[in-house]
């Protein structure tokens, strides 16, 4: 961008008499002698590609300049990028990229100008302003999930329709609404009592959760696609289906906002939500259109209509999913859960820096599998578990906790599969234990697992003995912890800084059901 200085008294802007605002008078001085007062009148003549003010008829014009002075003044209004100009006539808003805003009748240049203007006009009316980088790549994919998943539903809903009319020959409307209705209510009630079941679950499993339920919604269509081949059991059927589109819905719903917040850069919340909203509305109207065209493209060949639902719901499905699997991987979530706070202290303990929000969700994944016993001493939050066999370490851990803590760690033994026991860490949280302090504890626990993981032949001879440990490793368990605790409380307030200039949000950890047991002191 090119810039000149300007001085409003140079002698190529040289003004004999005042201009003149309506009511309004200004006086400009600079500290330079001999000041000129002018009053302005300005006639503005707005275009859609010019925007010129002129001096009043009665003004003396100077000599013009000889090349145009450009202001240091940038505008950017609908991706377009332009610069007040004044040409010793009038001000010009002038195109950056050296075009002047003026209409050009070269055919490639119109084209590619109209082309341009066509896309950001798209853009304005799907993208949101402020957003993160990834918000177009997500909202691509979500175009893939969701015009393809409308296909499917008005597919399946004309396949119950047709159901409903073979079912019984002689049954009235009214039988067909009540069976219609039973499904829906059947699916509704579904719907809460899931919701209110795992409602923890849509803050710590976030992907994992609405993917299995996106899978549970292709089957569901599936489900509602046999109906016209058992017409004897359309209450059934639908029923079953409906109830698991509800809990999908329900998913969805519950999701909806932490998705939309992590996109939102400058709390632009309701601005995200509404674009989602006009995105959906738009790419279900596109399926929609799909599903009418393959119909009217079949509608003379009944085998083939007839058939057609099942030709097309694996394709359909299997692109659906596709979408929104590819869609999550494109969510970057900034809350802090187990998980996530794990793969950071990991981090940050083996290679000394914070990962983003966006290098932790390609990590982390989607989840559908659990992780739970392939990782070596794995980290759990929550409380000692009788059904297992306790460590004599972990009753130990027990009788040092003072009234000061609010978390203790201790060794944890739980089963993985049948029979094999597998040894771990637990960190057991105090009432009244704050983010700061699930931080701290998680950070000691991530210690302690790489210096046991680092010595893991000393341990495992140790292991093998049963939950009697010796007293050599009794004392080297209790050095860890010590070491573990001096080395959180040194690198625990920059560890915070460093993440909460990343953007993560450090005031709270989610925490599950499970994780949210917590255990109260008692000064005998």
């Amino acid at each position: 961008m090119q810039s000149t200085s300007f001085n409003p008294i140079s002698n190529s802007l040289q003004f004999q008499r005042p201009w003149i605002f309506p009511e309004t008078h200004f006086t400009l001085g600079i500290g330079v002698p001999n000041k000129p007062r002018f009053r302005l009148t300005p006639r503005t003549v707005i275009r859609t590609s010019r925007t010129r003010y002129r001096a009043d008829e009665g003004l003396d014009d100077g000599p013009s300049p000889s090349t145009p002075v450009r202001f240091p003044v940038v505008l950017l209004r609908s991706g377009r990028v332009s610069q007040y100009v004044w040409d010793g006539v009038s001000l010009q808003l002038v195109g950056v990229d050296g075009g002047a805003s003026s209409v050009s009748f070269d055919f490639d240049d119109g084209f590619r100008t109209m082309y341009r203007a066509c896309g950001l006009a798209v853009k304005d009316f799907f993208i949101p302003k402020n957003v993160s980088e990834h918000y177009v790549f997500y909202v691509k994919w979500k175009f893939l999930h969701r015009v393809f998943s409308s296909a499917l539903q008005v597919i399946a809903t004309q396949a119950m329709f047709r159901a409903i009319g073979v079912g019984r020959t002689r049954s009235l409307a009214s039988a067909a609404a009540l069976n219609w209705v039973l499904k829906d209510g059947l699916g509704r009630l579904s719907r809460c009592i899931y919701t209110a079941t795992i409602a923890s679950s849509f803050d710590t499993n976030l992907k994992r959760v609405r993917f299995s339920t996106a899978i549970l919604f292709s089957l569901s269509i599936g489900v509602e696609l046999l109906t016209p081949a058992f017409p004897q059991y359309f209450l059934l059927l639908a029923s079953i289906a409906n109830i698991v589109k509800q809990i999908s819905l329900g998913c969805y719903l519950s999701t909806a906002s932490a998705v939309h917040r992590s996109f939102a850069v400058a709390d632009n919340l309701g601005e995200v939500a509404a674009k989602a909203q006009i995105q959906s509305v738009c790419f279900d109207n596109l399926g929609l259109i799909l599903a009418a065209l393959l119909n009217f493209l079949s509608k003379n060949d009944q085998r083939l209509q007839a058939a057609l639902p099942f030709v097309v719901y694996p394709i359909f499905a299997a692109m659906d999913l596709f979408g929104t699997y590819q869609g999550l991987k494109h969510v970057h979530l900034q809350t802090l859960t187990k998980d996530r706070l794990e793969i950071i202290l990991c981090t940050w303990i083996e290679q000394g820096y914070v990962p983003t929000p966006a290098e932790v969700s390609e990590r982390e994944g989607i989840g559908l599998l659990c992780r739970k016993g392939k990782v070596s001493w794995p980290i759990r939050i929550g409380c000692l578990n009788l059904e297992s066999q306790i460590p004599k370490l972990s009753m130990l851990a027990m009788r040092s906790v003072c009234n000061k803590d609010y978390y203790f760690i201790c060794m944890d033994v739980f089963c993985r599969g049948l029979t094999t026991n597998t040894h771990g860490i637990l960190l057991c949280l105090r009432e009244g234990a704050r983010a700061a302090d699930i931080s701290m504890g998680l950070l000691q626990a991530c210690f302690i697992r790489k210096a046991i993981v680092s010595n893991a032949s000393i341990w495992d001879e140790e292991i093998m003995k049963g939950i009697k440990f010796s007293d050599a490793m009794a004392k080297e368990w209790v050095g860890l912890v010590e070491d573990s605790k001096k080395y959180a409380e040194e690198n625990g307030c920059n560890l915070v800084k460093q993440m909460s200039s990343l953007g993560w949000a450090v005031k709270n950890v989610l925490l599950s059901t499970n994780e949210q047991i917590r255990y109260s002191f008692v000064d005998d």
